[in-house]
């Protein structure tokens, strides 16, 4: 008897730059659908975010006016004219990898991939704004998605555990799926200079990729390493990122005007395109990481593919990616931090023997596995009477 095979729908209407765009390209990139029962995958998505996705012969892009259009417009569209086009093409199963489903199509599977809204510490940072408003807003509408999900899937560990707090549990499956690394990530862990080869021509440089957010905490970075420089170490800071948050982005420009107003040893070079970060990695001796909120961290992931030790915020998801191959401290300390680079930094054992181990860790994070297991989920989550929704 034949398999019955189905027709997938992803709604990427809201997917538009980042991580969420490197995802989308990379699970269809791998992807075989028809191992798991789908013979045609159907794409809504803006057209820059269509144009960055490899054509397929099982894959049909399609765009509408109103994607592009305000976020009103954007809005209306999701919520009545989608679902109308998801059973035009006879989709079994809708995939929202953005989180956010207005469509009312069922089966419907979601995914989280923003743990701000859902953590009121870190919410609270923007204080009474808009963006404060923005994100319990968003933090509504996700659990609505998720309650009604057939399924969700869950980057880590820490991130479903901090949404099932909140939303209790679900009736839909879950899956815990994380994201992948490119290869061209990954180096092999280099030779460790001994301390005592860094000199004030050869400092020891950090980098730390990450745009500038409230909750990325650029600024204790910066002091950090002010301490290490008044304490005669020679070592320099290389802060790659978008200027996301005006408050943020402030609160860095006064650290670096009050520890290193001569730009001796801290750099803000700004946003570099994400398919030229890997080579910021070769530059490096050392990688920051001090984010104290992440779904899943892939600046992380790539840190350490690209064979570099780390040193690492010891909250949220980071523990977790890192495990035991890292060097961790409290993101909202600069003694902290100070103290875990200082051990990094006169120890070539421990960087060689941290960079080798994350390098491996590393490893396990492969876009191919993440695109078979998000494709395995989905046919999870499929139903007989779809076409009904």
């Amino acid at each position: 008897m034949p398999i019955k095979m189905n027709t997938l729908g992803i709604d990427a209407s809201n997917i538009r730059s980042g991580g969420g765009v490197t995802h989308l390209v990379e699970l269809l990139r791998n992807a075989s659908p028809e191992k798991y029962g789908f013979s045609k995958v159907i794409i809504w998505s803006s057209k820059i975010t269509l144009a960055k996705i490899d054509d397929k012969d099982w894959l049909v892009k399609i765009h509408n006016k109103h994607i592009d259009g305000s976020l009103i417009r954007r809005i209306f569209w999701q919520r009545f004219c989608l679902k109308k086009s998801i059973r035009s093409f006879g989709c079994n199963l809708l995939f929202v990898p953005g989180g956010l489903d207005k469509s009312g199509f069922k089966p419907m599977v979601t995914m989280h991939r923003n743990l701000l809204p859902f953590e009121w510490q870190e919410l609270l940072r923007y204080g009474f704004s808009l963006e404060t408003m923005r994100l319990i807003i968003l933090r509504f509408a996700q659990l609505t998605s998720f309650k009604r999900a057939s399924g969700t899937i869950f980057l880590t560990q820490y991130a479903q555990d901090s949404v099932l707090k909140i939303t209790g549990a679900l009736k839909g499956n879950k899956a815990l799926i994380p994201h992948g690394v490119d290869q061209r990530f990954f180096v092999t862990p280099r030779k460790q200079k001994s301390f005592n080869d860094y000199n004030i021509n050869k400092p020891v440089r950090l980098v730390y990729v990450s745009s500038i957010e409230l909750y990325k905490h650029q600024w204790n970075v910066v002091e950090a390493v002010s301490m290490l420089h008044n304490k005669g170490i020679h070592v320099t800071l290389d802060l790659i990122g978008a200027p996301q948050y005006p408050a943020a982005v402030k609160r860095l420009q006064l650290a670096i005007e009050k520890f290193d107003p001569h730009g001796q040893y801290v750099h803000y070079h700004g946003p570099i395109k994400h398919e030229a970060i890997h080579k910021e990695y070769l530059k490096a001796d050392i990688a920051v990481f001090a984010s104290s909120c992440e779904t899943f961290g892939q600046i992380l992931i790539e840190a350490m593919s690209a064979g570099l030790p780390v040193a690492c915020s010891n909250v949220s998801a980071m523990p977790e990616l890192l495990g035991d191959t890292g060097i961790f401290f409290d993101p909202l300390n600069p003694d902290s931090i100070a103290t875990a680079l200082k051990k990094l930094i006169e120890s070539a054992e421990l960087r060689a023997k941290n960079a080798s181990n994350s390098f491996e860790l590393a490893r396990e994070f492969s876009w191919e596995r993440c695109s078979n297991e998000t494709f395995s989920f989905l046919k999870s989550c499929l139903t007989t009477d779809s076409y009904l929704s």
